[in-house]
C-alpha cells in the first residue's frame, strides 16, 4: 500500500482562517498552485489596501511548465477555521514541501488582504500516516462529512433524523472534494481521483456509499486518524 497522510491545520487560538468566499476561492487556488516541484514565482492576484478587495493583475504571463506535483491531493475539506487534506507524496518529503509552500503562501495571503501581522496558524501542521486499509477505507468519508458540523452537530454520534437532507446540505457546500467525487465538477484539477473513485467503483457508488457510512458512522474504527 502506498503511503496516505492526513494532515490538518487550525488558525491561531482557533482563530478563523477563511473569512468569506473570496478567502476560500484562494485557498484553493493555491492546493492547485503550490502542488508543483518548481518554485511559484507569481500569484495573480494583489490587493487594494482601500477597498480590500482582489482585483486581477493585467501583466502578460509567461507559459508556464506543466507542473510536477509534490504529491497527489486525493481528497480536501475547508472549515471556518481549520481545514483536512488527504494526501500521497510523490517525492520523498512531498507532504512536508507541500504543506510548507500552502501554509506559508496563504498566511503571506491573509495578511495582506486583511491588513494583519502575525502567524495565522496555530503551528506546525498536524499528519498521520494511514497505515492501514481500513483506515484508509473510511478517512475521505470523515473528511467529507465534516461541513455537517454547520448544521447537523450530532452527525458523529448518529444523531441525524433526515439523512436525504443532510446529503443535500453537502451537495450544496463547494468548498470540498465531495462534489467532484459525486460526479459534479466543482474544482477537478485540484485533486487526483482516479485511485479513490476506482477503489469506491465510481461516482454513483461513492455517493451510496457515504450515504451509508453516515447512517452507520463508528468513529472508533478511526479515532487514531481523525487527528480531532
Amino acid at each position: 500500500m502506498a503511503e496516505f497522510y492526513h494532515t490538518i491545520n487550525r488558525g491561531v487560538d482557533k482563530r478563523k482562517i477563511f473569512l468569506d468566499d473570496q478567502d476560500r476561492f484562494r485557498f484553493i487556488h493555491d492546493l492547485f498552485e503550490f502542488n508543483d516541484q518548481d518554485l511559484v514565482k507569481t500569484t495573480f492576484y494583489a490587493f487594494s489596501k482601500i477597498k480590500k478587495q482582489v482585483v486581477k493583475i493585467e501583466q502578460k504571463q509567461e507559459k508556464k511548465k506543466p507542473r510536477k506535483l509534490l504529491v497527489n491531493i486525493l481528497a480536501f475539506c475547508l472549515m471556518d477555521n481549520h481545514y483536512h487534506l488527504l494526501l500521497e507524496p510523490l517525492i520523498e518529503g512531498g507532504v512536508s514541501k507541500f504543506m510548507k509552500k500552502l501554509n506559508m503562501g496563504y498566511s503571506r495571503y491573509f495578511n495582506t488582504r486583511h491588513e494583519r501581522q502575525g502567524t495565522l496558524f496555530e503551528g506546525r501542521y498536524k499528519r498521520v500516516l494511514v497505515k492501514n486499509e481500513a483506515h484508509f477505507i473510511h478517512l475521505p468519508y470523515y473528511i467529507h462529512l465534516n461541513p455537517l458540523d454547520f448544521k447537523f452537530y450530532g452527525w458523529r454520534e448518529r444523531k441525524i433524523k433526515n439523512h436525504k437532507e443532510a446529503m443535500k446540505f453537502l451537495e450544496d457546500y463547494r468548498w470540498s472534494s465531495h462534489l467532484d467525487y459525486i460526479g459534479k465538477k466543482n474544482f477537478p484539477s485540484v485533486t487526483q481521483r482516479e485511485f479513490l473513485l476506482d477503489f469506491f467503483g465510481g461516482p454513483k457508488e461513492y455517493k451510496r456509499k457515504i450515504r451509508e457510512w453516515l447512517q452507520n458512522i463508528d468513529l472508533e474504527s478511526i479515532k487514531d486518524i481523525s487527528l480531532e
